[in-house]
């Protein structure tokens, strides 16, 4: 018989946690003796893209697919194509509606939250903070927002004054952070939904000649450097490496004929100055989760 193929689809090629996943995905897959074609739009999280991406995987007859949605509302008319096809699914990353074999992902109100308690334990319980939030279109980055503004609520002595949407990248969360620090002359702390984000409101406070205690999602490898030097506060290991590798273990279990739960939640670690030499490994170095270390 010939290898199994898995369709693996992320949302760009920008953001290093969706590296670490196509390279996870990979690594999963040859392991059992199966291959990945991967469907990455062109244009980051762009979903008229992905839409086409999808004809092509259903041209193709994968045997499984890895689905990460770039919107968790206009991709699933694509997402129930593929259940039309009798093709079983595993969306991870991103949680979204419909028939799939099961969703793979972590808490983002709890990862939203854990950072945001970082960020107000940081500031001693007082103090003035700014947040980007991700893509509107991405149920992680509003799910996250929620935990944020949940740990704000309890937390009388820290004032919120202005969210604005860095689309989960770099570049738009400088502009934006440009704007709020020429809008608000104290900042003491900035939340950011992922740590690329968080990369680029550290080149924007050091372009305006100014400091804040910054937090991320992620626990990509630049943003532990940044933790170890004491340029960020922390992150949360929200783990798209470790839920890619558990998606992959997923669908090639159910081609194996194996159970698979409907929801596996991934475990995120809150990840600053004291625990961050765990995470110093590159990603290519990393051990892949084995299935019963996460599903038990």
């Amino acid at each position: 018989m010939p290898p199994p193929i898995l369709a693996v689809f992320t949302k760009n090629r920008v953001n290093p946690a969706y590296d670490a996943a196509r390279l996870v995905a990979d690594r999963i897959a040859a392991d059992a003796g199966a291959r990945t074609v991967h469907y990455v739009p062109e244009t980051p999280d762009d979903v008229g893209q992905q839409k086409v991406l999808v004809s092509e995987a259903l041209a193709a007859r994968p045997d499984a697919v890895l689905f990460n949605p770039t919107d968790d509302v206009a991709m699933q008319e694509d997402l129930a194509r593929f259940a039309a096809a009798g093709i079983p699914v595993a969306v991870f990353i991103n949680r979204m509606p419909g028939k799939v074999l099961t969703f793979v992902g972590s808490d983002d109100v709890a990862v939203g939250y854990r950072a945001a308690t970082a960020l107000i334990l940081g500031l001693a319980g007082a103090g003035h903070i700014v947040a980007l939030d991700g893509t509107p279109s991405a149920r992680t980055a509003r799910d996250r927002t929620v935990g944020l503004r949940r740990a704000v609520a309890e937390n009388p002595g820290i004032a919120l004054l202005e969210s604005r949407i860095g689309y989960l990248q770099a570049a738009p969360a400088r502009q934006a952070m440009a704007e709020l620090l020429a809008a608000h002359p104290r900042i003491d702390g900035v939340w950011t939904a992922n740590d690329v984000m968080a990369f680029g409101v550290l080149e924007a406070l050091a372009d305006a000649g100014r400091t804040a205690q910054v937090v991320g999602v992620n626990g990509l490898p630049a943003a532990i450097e940044h933790i170890e030097r004491g340029r960020m506060l922390a992150s949360v290991d929200f783990s798209a490496f470790n839920i890619a590798a558990i998606a992959a273990r997923a669908v090639l279990r159910h081609l194996d004929g194996k159970p698979v739960p409907q929801e596996i939640m991934v475990p995120a670690e809150l990840i600053d100055r004291s625990n961050c030499r765990r995470w110093k490994v590159p990603f290519a170095q990393r051990p892949s989760p084995a299935w019963d270390e996460i599903v038990r």
